[in-house]
């Protein structure tokens, strides 16, 4: 795997272990937090494989634009559309006053993120 496609997972991995810690807290939860980690680790992982695969991508948050570039590479993981649909606005949605995350939007942005990861850390030959 190429240094690059490994940065990219432990940046990935980082915002995942942020994600839960943020949703599992027991004082002070920051939903909002838990969502857009996951957005991101979902993004980070998705612009690894596009390093490995050597597509170019521009600077993007859209998880759907990044996954219609990976589908070159990876065809199987139409199957993500939903989990990235679903947390594609968490990159921006929740950072400024105005929107507040839910404990609701926090559980469903973990569960999608976790199947992403999942498939992804699959084809990449990782422990899930």
């Amino acid at each position: 795997m190429k240094p690059i496609t490994l940065e990219w997972i432990d940046k990935a991995e980082g915002d995942w272990d942020s994600a839960q810690r943020e949703y599992r807290a027991r004082k002070r939860p920051n939903y909002d937090a838990t969502c857009f980690h996951a957005q991101q680790c979902v993004e980070k992982y998705l612009k690894a494989r596009l390093e490995e695969a050597g597509i170019a991508f521009s600077k993007t948050h859209s998880l759907i634009n990044l996954l219609t570039l990976v589908l070159a590479a990876e065809p199987n993981w139409t199957v993500l559309q939903p989990h990235l649909t679903a947390l594609d606005i968490y990159s921006v949605v929740f950072r400024y006053p105005g929107n507040s995350a839910t404990k609701n939007n926090a559980r469903n942005a973990v569960k999608d993120c976790r199947e992403a990861r999942r498939v992804i850390r699959q084809s990449f030959g990782l422990p899930v």
